[in-house]
């Protein structure tokens, strides 16, 4: 099982000298990534629902630093050597793809090839609307991203011609040292989602609570999978691990039920994430 903490970005932990720290320490301890979240604005007032907590509100103030994950997954790259990456997840749709292209091939170029590219099509409309971006078929659009984002990592002259996209006629380098790219991991639990990760995406980042609720959305992944013609078993699985305090137990309970990696909230770690991550590395990666 990979064991990795989610977010480094945001709040007091972004700052660069308890970044740097936070980075070097989950390294040595055996951590094996580092994610991020992404969000460019958090509005004041906003009529969006957040579809991960019952109040439908993001648990971030808008004076909460939001570092770019990018950006912030960069600078971590310079303070490290071997743990992986993630952002978890950008929001694909409201970004430019051939700059989101560039950048991620350059964060992979420069870190040796650690980065594992999260990604998803978002939930907050004011956020796209101050990105002068459409939020109706984002998913759509989304999609399109992904094909045509492929095609720019190949190597080979680009042309696609798309609703979304007119591109032609040309090359982007560096290459990702990952071929033929990073890992692509969708995130994301609805059912157009789970098709999203089918057709496009080498692993699935799925929001489940509960290692039952992780066993329900695999099984549906499975069927999406095999209507693609790929093979389910070349999707790792990564979810949120908000049961990182129960130890063994529950790393046990979700590789039954089909994950690969697990991501520690850092509030579940505790008040101090040195301690934490120490704890985490005595009680469950030195036995995985």
């Amino acid at each position: 099982m990979k064991i990795g903490i989610v977010p480094i970005n945001i709040g007091a932990t972004a700052a660069p000298d308890k970044l740097a720290a936070l980075a070097r320490h989950a390294e040595s301890a055996g951590v094996e990534s580092l994610w991020t979240f992404e969000h460019v604005i958090v509005p004041v007032e906003y009529e969006s629902k957040y579809p991960y907590h019952p109040s439908g509100k993001m648990a971030a103030s808008p004076e909460t630093p939001f570092v770019d994950p990018l950006i912030a997954l960069t600078f971590v790259a310079s303070q490290t050597s071997t743990i992986r990456l993630g952002t978890g997840v950008n929001i694909l749709p409201q970004a430019n793809p051939l700059l989101l292209a560039k950048q991620a091939a350059s964060l992979d170029y420069l870190s040796g090839g650690r980065l594992l590219l999260g990604l998803g099509v978002g939930w907050l409309a004011e956020e796209f609307r101050a990105m002068s971006v459409p939020f109706e078929r984002r998913g759509v659009r989304g999609n399109d991203y992904l094909a045509a984002m492929k095609k720019v990592w190949s190597g080979e002259v680009v042309d696609h011609e798309s609703e979304f996209l007119s591109w032609h006629g040309f090359k982007s380098y560096p290459l990702p040292v990952q071929r033929p790219h990073p890992p692509l991991i969708i995130g994301g639990n609805s059912p157009a989602a789970l098709r999203r990760v089918a057709r496009f995406g080498d692993g699935w980042f799925a929001a489940s609570s509960k290692p039952e609720d992780l066993t329900r959305g695999i099984a549906a992944l499975r069927e999406e999978t095999e209507k693609a013609g790929r093979d389910p078993s070349r999707i790792e699985i990564t979810t949120f691990w908000t049961q990182a305090a129960q130890g063994m137990e529950s790393v046990q309970a979700y590789a039954e039920a089909g994950a690969a990696r697990l991501v520690a909230p850092l509030a579940t770690l505790g008040d101090d994430p040195s301690e934490g991550i120490d704890r985490l590395a005595e009680t469950v990666i030195g036995k995985v």
